[in-house]
């Protein structure tokens, strides 16, 4: 049965809620770089912890996703995040930070196998309710340099943590009530049926399997080591103190984010492949661009970057959901996240070690670059469906 009013509602801040988590220690850092001694790329190595949990979770998560009931999973996922989030405010060294990050990733984990599998059930057009929820998550990804930003600056970076941790763990009290109220309605309801995968021949099937495990292994590098670096790379060539990046970087974040709703509306109406290539072929020449420039002309070749990044984000999930049967779905989300947020552990020191002097940076961006144009090339690549043929009588 298709997940609907609140339960829908609780899905979409599931989605906001992972990233923001997941995001806000790299804004974290630039308020520990004045407040405790060691560089930018040290402050930032703990978030390996967290992507690299985040990674290892995914598929355990998925396989639990189409055995065990989803509601409670994402009950769990709540409930970490607050668990997390408040051992890293509590942590009082770099083990213990570490730690809490971790525990976020773990929880964090659970979402993308799990709650989309949740929102796309028994829904035959994906594109736009998963761009809706996209929009959710990468808000998420905006509002943590926004949120961290405000909190450290205004009570420090221990508060960055501790607020959005009491904030998930009431949401995830909030939706148990939630689920127990509305069982027994739920499972007395027959669900209606499931739409059948769109058909591909074995070969077909084959193209379309390496073209996500490239999009997503490659793009999930993009996206990761953008969100990650767009903090810092405002914060030394855009005039401003640490509230302005973090409202810089999350008015950026925001905007881009809704390309999503477009996208999936697009993808409903029109076949994936060649929406698909006009979203990814821009990446590569902009992320060269955001390497090396600077001030107005920066924040605006980022806002037109991460709109690609954000609306590639629903193609991948909808060939999923049209291609695969239900039951499987939460397993082959999980795969294509241990792809596509795998990398993420990668990500943190690709930034940390790459980032630093201007020809640096222009290798960040120029490594970012070829990632993004072997995406474009899996987009080229993808097959088209062939039309079902009805058997005879």
């Amino acid at each position: 049965m298709p997940n609907t009013g609140l339960r829908l509602a609780a899905l979409n801040l599931g989605h906001f809620y992972t990233h923001l988590f997941l995001l806000l220690h790299p804004t974290v850092v630039l308020a520990m770089e004045r407040e405790l001694a060691g560089s930018y790329g040290q402050l930032l190595l703990p978030s390996t912890a967290a992507f690299v949990a985040f990674g290892l979770g995914t598929l355990p998560a998925g396989w639990l996703g189409d055995r065990a009931p989803r509601e409670g999973l994402i009950a769990a996922f709540f409930l970490g995040l607050g668990l997390g989030g408040g051992i890293a405010a509590l942590a009082p060294n770099a083990w213990l930070l570490a730690l809490g990050l971790a525990v976020i990733g773990l929880a964090a984990s659970i979402y993308h196998p799990v709650g989309i599998a949740m929102v796309v059930e028994g829904r035959e057009k994906v594109g736009r309710v998963l761009g809706i929820n996209g929009v959710f998550g990468n808000l998420g990804v905006a509002a943590a340099p926004l949120v961290a930003g405000g909190l450290a600056s205004g009570f420090g970076w221990r508060a960055a943590f501790a607020v959005p941790a009491v904030v998930a763990g009431l949401t995830g009290l909030a939706y148990l009530a939630l689920v127990w109220r509305d069982g027994a309605k739920r499972r007395l309801a027959k669900p209606p049926p499931t739409p059948p995968p769109e058909p591909l021949a074995p070969a077909d099937r084959t193209r379309l399997i390496a073209a996500l495990a490239i999009a997503s292994i490659c793009g999930g590098l993009v996206f990761h080591g953008t969100t990650v670096v767009l903090p810092k790379l405002f914060d030394d060539r855009v005039a401003g103190g640490l509230l302005a990046v973090g409202g810089m970087a999350s008015f950026v974040l925001a905007v881009a984010a809704f390309t999503q709703i477009a996208v999936g509306t697009l993808i409903d109406r029109w076949p994936i492949k060649p929406v698909f290539v006009a979203v990814v072929c821009l990446q590569a020449p902009l992320l060269l661009a955001a390497g090396v420039a600077d001030g107005p002309v920066l924040l605006v070749i980022t806002l037109v970057l991460m709109a690609s990044v954000f609306g590639e984000i629903p193609i991948h999930d909808a060939l999923i959901a049209r291609h695969a049967a239900s039951a499987w779905r939460a397993r082959l989300y999980a795969v294509k996240y241990v792809g596509s947020l795998g990398v993420s552990a990668a990500a943190v020191p690709l930034v940390a070690g790459l980032y630093g002097d201007d020809a640096g940076s222009a290798a960040l961006f120029g490594v970012l670059a070829l990632c993004a144009a072997a995406v474009a090339a899996a987009a080229l690549a993808l097959p088209r469906p062939r039309q079902a043929v009805p058997e005879p009588a």
